[in-house]
């Protein structure tokens, strides 16, 4: 009777034991945007996270913008690389020009987001900001800024511009270029592709296909001198500062909270020429990100 009750308990015990396990073995779930430098970003977390014993689940590139958002916020997703100047669009009642200074901007998203349980971690030291490039030809007949673009198409110059929806809708990209500098494009001028990869729209420009010779682009982009596009200089200084910084569900956080710890020192090596250098080994060398992200982390000793 004493050995039953003995080990009843000893069977009790132990599976309180087992109850912590579990749930600290949870999958963190990865996801990340669908452009070439979501895909990098995302990929290194997922690499890192794995590489310190977490069960990681990866749904990196797995959309745009608003699909990735909605996804950390209804808990489908835990962690995703995000931008500072999203804050514009997330939170429009801050005032805009928060978003277009660096420290405010962080500062402002973080403490914002904080009220939906997320939190941002430390963001990299780059810019990725939304841009307008030209092909060879156009920077040839003078078009070298916003100015210069919008003076070439009130004077009925050629131009069509290879895009995504989101670049064409949201307020922040495509629609505050044309307010601030005068200028509109019709359908026809544009070119709309499915997914906001630069690399497709910058092959298109360079390429001149179907008559593009502008392409919707970001400042860490690695094929813009390669393929010979020049971007268009923003003198009225329209965007908003998108620096890379993780974000990551405070539950998750709270889960593992060794992510605080291994995330921000990576993020905090990727400066503007990094982020170009390893954005053209996908874009233009044609590697996958998986690929480059563990290079990159494998060289600088972050996994091995």
């Amino acid at each position: 009777m004493i050995r039953t009750i003995i080990l009843t308990l000893a069977i009790a015990v132990l599976a309180g034991l087992g109850a912590q396990p579990v749930m600290a073995q949870k999958p963190v779930i990865v996801g990340s945007k669908i452009d070439t430098e979501g895909a990098l970003l995302g990929k290194m977390i997922v690499l890192l996270l794995r590489h310190h014993g977490m069960e990681v689940q990866d749904r990196t590139e797995l959309g745009g913008t608003p699909i990735v958002r909605q996804a950390i916020l209804s808990g489908q997703v835990d962690l995703y690389p995000e931008y500072t100047g999203n804050g514009a669009i997330f939170f429009p009642e801050a005032p805009v020009d928060t978003w277009r200074d660096a420290r405010k901007a962080y500062a402002t998203v973080k403490e914002l987001d904080a009220e939906n349980e997320l939190v941002w971690l430390p963001p990299a030291p780059a810019n990725n900001t939304w841009a307008i490039a030209v092909s060879q030809e156009l920077a040839g007949k003078g078009v070298r800024t916003l100015e210069d673009f919008a003076r070439h198409i009130s004077q009925g110059g050629n131009v069509k511009l290879a895009a995504c929806d989101e670049f064409v809708e949201r307020p922040d990209a495509l629609p505050a270029f044309t307010k601030a500098y005068g200028f509109s494009l019709s359908k026809e001028q544009m070119l709309i592709l499915s997914g906001c990869n630069t690399a497709q729209t910058e092959q298109a420009a360079a390429q001149g296909i179907d008559g593009v010779n502008a392409a919707m682009a970001y400042g860490t982009d690695g094929g813009l001198a390669a393929l010979g596009l020049t971007v268009l200089a923003d003198p009225k200084s329209v965007q908003p500062v998108y620096a890379p910084a993780p974000l990551v569900r405070r539950e998750a956080l709270e889960r593992y909270p060794s992510i605080e710890a291994i995330l921000p020192p990576v993020f905090s090596d990727l400066d503007q020429k990094t982020l170009q250098e390893l954005n053209a080994r996908i874009s233009i060398e044609g590697l996958d990100a998986e690929s480059v992200a563990r290079e990159y982390l494998s060289s600088r000793g972050y996994i091995h």
